[in-house]
């Protein structure tokens, strides 16, 4: 991480000419500064699978087509989707939509380099149908998630 606190640096902030109990009570306000930092630095830096995922839950569906592929993530009450180029690069038009069984779609499109998404919706006890579309190629699926 690169932070390092120690008593020289806490004994300092009472100043040379300050109370000699105000480096205790400073203590807990350092530690608890510099931990919210470590993590807050920590998860800018993730890297690998974990990072790729932007949808919470567990992985439910992956459905590949010509351009990409739509993954469909379910935690207990929430679905989530999102539609992934094959090819990372120059900007084309992405969509991706999920509809809960009597509800209405949420959709997510425009000119993306990677991704259209994430989407959620509410799906507790409910089926969910989703698609997604990149340059003109399109991927659904029927209701699923029942």
């Amino acid at each position: 991480m690169g932070l390092l606190v120690n008593r020289a640096t806490i004994r300092g902030t009472a100043g040379s000419g300050g109370r000699a109990g105000r480096g205790r009570a400073v203590r807990p306000l350092v530690l608890a500064l510099t931990t919210a930092l470590a993590l807050l630095l920590g998860g800018v830096g993730a890297t690998g699978a974990g990072a790729a995922s932007v949808c919470a839950g567990r992985p439910a569906k992956t459905l590949t087509f010509g351009t990409g592929e739509l993954r469909v993530y379910k935690t207990r009450s929430y679905a989530c989707a999102l539609a992934v180029a094959a090819k990372p690069g120059a900007r084309r038009r992405m969509s991706v939509q999920i509809q809960p069984r009597g509800g209405r779609p949420v959709i997510d499109s425009g000119s993306f380099t990677r991704q259209a998404g994430p989407v959620t919706v509410h799906a507790l006890n409910r089926c969910v149908r989703v698609s997604g579309t990149i340059s003109g190629r399109t991927g659904s699926t029927g209701w699923i998630l029942c």
